[in-house]
């Protein structure tokens, strides 16, 4: 665990750092952030002999690496919610993945639900396309920074569980860039990679394999044959793929003149994408990845094992910017001005995934990993069409029905799950053998029953609720909610004052050049324009249809 000098001398460096900044008349720091997909801490820079990551592991080398880095829930647009609002899924009824196709950037007029997806709820009914309808005083956390004056770049996913609002980003899109940033203004920039995504086990398949099949390594829970010795080949080869993108982008960094000048955050949406890891509520679900690169060397090389959820990604860009984080984000601050203390558990959730309904909650120390089964009578693995396309899971589903999987291998498809589950990772790093029923540990499992119960309570745990009943609360009569139409008010001195009646509505006004465009400068401020200046306006509350446009 990092010691107090290090904390302190994190907030003087910064301090210091931002300081100069000011007084050599520069811009303040960029933050970068590079996503990855569907990836545990797998990287070479994590002691993984079987594969090589040059570059990720640069980032490293020049910064921290964290060591007990954690999703929210195995699975990406839940996962993803946590990390734009810093808030838990199961708290704002966000859990069930997928609530509509919200992968992309959609202007409102492009939005469009349809009224059955094909999947049902616990209760058996059906769940149409929704967006998941926030509290109002909850924010896209870069709206935040959008006020703090910083251009908010995102290429390219928005994978929230409702549709990106407007107001959240400055440009977002395929190739979206940093470089679009106004001349003194610090940016934002978040650089997507989908080459590790659970989909590219298939798509790629036709790709050179860079990773030897006779390599690597074979987690207890699978058979060592042919297939999955291939498809674990596959995606180390994906991950070597991704570590020569990642070398292009610092590259590209360097010659722009902004590495230096910037923190980069690397980090994994959730853990790893093949069977009993993706969509996974135990270590091999939610473990990733993270490591931060700061200006000048500061930190270099060191390794931080405090318990980190990736909903504290907002707040801890905030805290190093020396901007307060609300206070209503679950997420906390890991460094920084407003660093707060470090977590003593990270948990976790799993319900719908797709067609396939399931509730689990697990809670992790870094040490010890216990799950409550809530709907014990299920199978471990299920089955879910999408993964299925990955040649290795549908072969391991098809020898299980004929009864040919032994040991450890057998033990993931568990034709029911008990209640509890307890893994003693230190020993037993693959979760397959569970210590739930072993009388010694009997005081630790009631620490961790005690501690999720009270988590449950704390955030009002929507799992309990069938969707179709979610979706009712979020749009009564299943209509969805239109924000209120802004309105423009004149004041003094060419000042602009903007309002609107939807509680909790975020506004986004154009004027001269921009409008007509799909850019939109966030108010939150009067703003000032000349005399004959046209003014455009609009307003949306997430999970609303955005409102009309209003125009002086």
């Amino acid at each position: 665990m990092k010691s107090i000098k290090t904390i302190v001398s994190l907030y003087f460096f910064l301090s210091l750092f931002l300081v100069q900044a000011q007084e050599e008349k520069r811009k303040p720091l960029n933050i970068i952030w590079i996503s990855c997909e569907d990836m545990g801490p797998v990287l070479s820079a994590y002691e993984n002999p079987a594969i090589k990551t040059p570059n990720i592991d640069r980032i490293a080398s020049e910064g921290v690496r964290y060591t007990n880095a954690y999703s929210t829930v195995g699975v990406c647009a839940p996962s993803r919610f946590s990390i734009i609002t810093g808030m838990y899924p199961a708290r704002l009824g966000a859990h069930n993945m997928r609530t509509g196709n919200h992968n992309n950037f959609k202007s409102p007029e492009d939005v469009f639900h349809k009224k059955n997806k094909g999947v049902l709820d616990k209760s058996g009914q059906n769940v149409p396309e929704y967006e998941v309808v926030t509290p109002p005083f909850v924010k896209a956390f870069t709206e935040h920074l959008r006020a703090e004056g910083y251009y908010c770049v995102n290429d390219n996913k928005c994978d929230y569980q409702f549709n990106a609002p407007f107001t959240a980003w400055d440009e977002v899109s395929g190739g979206a860039t940093y470089k679009n940033a106004p001349k003194g203004t610090p940016f934002f920039y978040v650089k997507n990679y989908y080459t590790t995504h659970e989909s590219r086990i298939w798509i790629r398949k036709d790709k050179p394999l860079t990773v030897s099949p006779d390599e690597v390594p074979i987690p207890d829970y699978y058979p060592d044959i042919p297939v999955v010795r291939n498809e674990i080949a596959r995606k180390y080869s994906n991950i070597e793929a991704l570590d020569k993108e990642v070398g292009q982008l610092l590259d590209q960094l360097e010659a722009d003149g902004v590495l230096d000048h910037s923190i980069i955050f690397f980090w994994s949406d959730h853990g790893g994408n093949l069977l009993r890891q993706k969509r996974a509520v135990g270590n091999s679900g939610l473990h990733v990845p993270l490591l931060i690169r700061y200006p000048n060397g500061f930190r270099a090389g060191e390794t931080d094992d405090r318990m980190v959820s990736l909903m504290d990604l907002g707040p801890t860009v905030m805290s190093v910017l020396g901007i307060k984080p609300p206070d209503y984000f679950d997420g906390k601050a890991f460094a920084g001005k407003y660093e707060e203390a470090p977590r003593k558990y990270i948990f976790g959730s799993a319900d719908r995934f797709d067609e396939s309904t399931d509730m689990q909650r697990s809670v992790l120390d870094g040490r010890y990993v216990y799950i409550k089964n809530f709907m014990p009578e299920l199978p471990l693995i299920y089955r879910n069409k999408y993964r299925e396309q990955i040649p290795m899971n549908a072969q391991l589903i098809e020898l299980n029905r004929q009864k040919k999987l032994k040991g450890s291998a057998s033990y993931i498809f568990m034709k029911t799950k008990p209640i509890e589950e307890l893994y003693d990772l230190q020993n037993d790093p693959f979760e397959v053998d569970n210590l739930a029923e072993d009388p010694t540990q009997s005081r630790r499992i009631n620490t961790y029953r005690k501690a999720l119960t009270q988590w449950q309570l704390e955030i009002d745990d929507k799992g309990f609720i069938p969707e179709h009943n979610l979706i009712e609360m979020f749009w009564p009569k299943m209509i969805q909610p239109i924000t209120e139409n802004v309105s423009i008010e004149t004041l003094q001195k060419g000042m602009i004052q903007l309002a609107c009646a939807t509680e909790g509505a975020s506004i986004g006004y154009q004027t001269g050049s921009n409008i007509g465009t799909r850019f939109w400068t966030l108010y939150h401020r009067p703003i000032k324009i000349d005399k004959n200046e046209k003014i455009h306006a609009r307003a949306i509350k997430i999970g609303f249809k955005a409102s009309e446009i209003t125009s002086n």
